[in-house]
């Protein structure tokens, strides 16, 4: 059976109500870094517990890993991306929506899974993230933030 996670993608406005053409120097992404293995950077996200749909795992592993709880954020309609990959030879999935922070100076609460966190923009973000295909998925909220604005 495939491996099943479901994360946010944090975001925040650092000059709220700024014109679309400046989307792209006012967003940052929020990146944990784990504690365990390569130290790889990444969006909050986890596995998905019995009897929990995808949505209520990734607000869960975002409050958990991050501090970060529902009344915190606002989730972005329309934006949701989901991940194919292997993992030790088994299939996983993983999927992602869209999320903005209410307050930018929010304080982020990191649980015993990671060891660092960074808010960059778009550029810094796909340079930590390594992985292509969360590169891609990084470039994407980007491109539909911006269509947005």
């Amino acid at each position: 059976m495939a491996l099943r996670a479901c994360g946010l993608i944090i975001y925040r406005r650092l000059q709220p109500g700024c014109p679309s053409s400046k989307v792209g120097n006012n967003i940052e992404y929020l990146l944990l870094q784990t504690s365990y293995g390569t130290h790889h950077w990444t969006p909050p996200k986890g596995h998905v517990d019995p009897g929990e749909d995808d949505l209520e795992t990734a607000l869960r592993e975002t409050q958990e890993e991050a501090g970060l709880d529902s009344r915190q954020i606002t989730l972005v309609e329309g934006f949701k991306k989901e991940l194919q990959y292997a993992v030790r030879g088994k299939p996983k999935t993983v999927i992602y929506w869209l999320a903005e922070i209410k307050d930018h100076n929010m304080e982020i609460k990191l649980s015993d899974e990671h060891q660092d966190f960074r808010w960059l923009n778009l550029e810094e973000a796909c340079k930590l993230a390594q992985y292509k295909d969360m590169q891609a998925v990084l470039r994407d909220a980007q491109q539909f933030l911006s269509s947005k604005a």
